[in-house]
């Protein structure tokens, strides 16, 4: 029987890439480096053997689907901003076998899900920021993507959620769950945007996302859920916050009283907000 060791909700976002490079943005973003790299140690120690990750930049419009390809390797550059994410290379392992039971699970939920095997289909950066700090000491894990479906309700993405669950206790795998996306994320106009690499772009969205962390915090999960709809509306979720909602479905939905535990302070980055929380496992 599969288990479920770690739930987090994780930021992707590609300065955190530049970070990491040399240049005059070097270290900008080293407490989220930090805290990914402590997501991934704590799924190692947890016994880990496999990364789910929700890449709300994997977006799909029609049904929910999954990469189940046996390997992931390539380079990868960023279409959106090339200037940030490019020459990015990756290889590891994937997990055909849980992308078949999450697929027969949704299905089964009544949603409609699509597991592919398709050479050209490379992964995102929601999935590849993360990876580079999580999954590079000693054999990498398994990453197995699934995309956001950015046409998708709250419901829905509970009840996948849901499936997830299902798919990872009917297999032998030790599953970290990644919802990998912003908090708010409303971009600035095209005219300022390089003047928000730092900043927020709607002090409402900062507010927002402070009270959504107290109650993370809290573990007020029902008091959370109740205004997720309206919060992915005013905030401009990202990709529908279809991660958010799979995690908590994932989680037990409003049963779920756990206390999100803070890796890094909450930072603005291209008028988004962003963080790092990782959710204690029911046992």
């Amino acid at each position: 029987m599969g288990e479920l060791v770690l739930a987090a909700k994780i930021t992707h976002v590609p300065s955190i890439w530049l970070s990491v490079q040399p240049g005059r943005h070097h270290g900008i973003r080293r407490p989220a480096e930090l805290g990914l790299a402590e997501v991934g140690r704590r799924a190692r120690e947890r016994g880990a053997d496999t990364f789910l990750v929700a890449d709300s930049h994997w977006m799909n419009s029609m049904g929910f689907h999954l990469n189940g390809k046996a390997r992931h390797h390539g380079s990868y550059a960023s279409h959106e901003l090339p200037h940030f994410i490019a020459d990015l290379v990756y290889d590891y392992p994937g997990c055909p076998e849980l992308a078949a039971l999450v697929g027969e699970e949704i299905d089964n939920g009544g949603q409609h899900a699509l597991v592919h095997n398709v050479t050209d289909l490379g992964l995102e950066y929601a999935t590849l920021v993360p990876m580079h700090f999580m999954n590079r000491d000693g054999d990498p894990l398994a990453v197995l993507p699934i995309g956001c479906n950015i046409y998708s309700t709250i419901e829905e993405n509970r009840r996948v959620g849901e499936a997830i669950a299902r798919a990872v206790l009917r297999s032998d795998r030790k599953v970290a769950f990644l919802a990998s996306g912003s908090l708010s994320h409303q971009f600035p106009t095209n005219e300022i945007s390089s003047a928000y690499l730092n900043r927020i772009s709607n002090p409402f969205n900062e507010q927002t996302d402070r009270v959504v962390l107290e109650q993370w915090r809290d573990g007020r999960i029902a008091e959370f859920l109740a205004t997720l709809p309206t919060y992915n509306e005013r905030c401009t979720g990202e990709a529908a916050m279809a991660d958010t909602a799979m995690l908590f479905g994932l989680l037990g939905w409003d049963a779920y009283t756990g206390h999100g535990e803070q890796l890094c302070e909450y930072f603005p980055s291209s008028g988004t907000g962003q963080v790092i929380v990782d959710f204690p496992v029911p046992a």
